[in-house]
């Protein structure tokens, strides 16, 4: 193997922020992160000081990209919301009302029958195990796929029909300004 060819590619999964400055290792690490981290931990992980850390902890905390929980010591977790929020921003950039009225169709569809096929307003209602053993062609798994499914376009069509509301208020406040 020549020595290009071990650069090329991702670095191996263990050490996957090496490359990246100290920011990109700490935000990495605060996006993998479930639960409240102690800034030592993350530093840690981000093979940094944890000086360091705290400093773009404190950074990433004004920014609303992680929330910091006081205690003895303060722990940082990764603040969904704003990665929400980024993601609804992002489809209003990037789609058209019209293509984003097209998608809320679809998924209402999606939704619509599911509905139909299993009788309920929402996926959690589903009792998959019964529905499974009443059916002599579906599957368990079968069902599960379809739950996955159903939930999926419920957060989708959420996301992106607060996505054309954003994009349909911001053409509204250009044509009265």
């Amino acid at each position: 193997m020549s020595e290009t060819d071990a650069t090329d590619g991702p670095p191996p999964f263990e050490d996957a922020f090496s490359s990246d400055d100290v920011e990109q290792r700490i935000y990495g690490t605060i996006l993998q992160t479930r639960e409240p981290t102690t800034v030592s931990a993350i530093a840690d992980s981000a093979d940094c000081d944890p000086k360091t850390a705290r400093k773009y902890l404190g950074w990433f905390d004004d920014l609303g990209i992680v929330t910091r929980h006081d205690g003895h010591p303060a722990t940082y977790e990764r603040n969904d919301a704003y990665f929400e929020w980024r993601r609804i921003n992002q489809l209003a950039a990037d789609h058209s009302v019209e293509d984003l009225q097209d998608r809320v169709r679809e998924l209402t569809t999606r939704i619509t029958e599911y509905e139909a096929m299993y009788d309920v307003a929402s996926p959690a209602a589903v009792d998959a195990i019964a529905v499974a053993e009443s059916s002599g062609e579906r599957t368990i798994d079968d069902v599960y796929s379809d739950l996955g499914d159903w939930a999926t376009a419920l957060e989708e069509r959420d996301r992106y029909e607060r996505a054309r509301q954003q994009r349909t208020g911001g053409e509204r406040e250009q044509a009265s300004g």
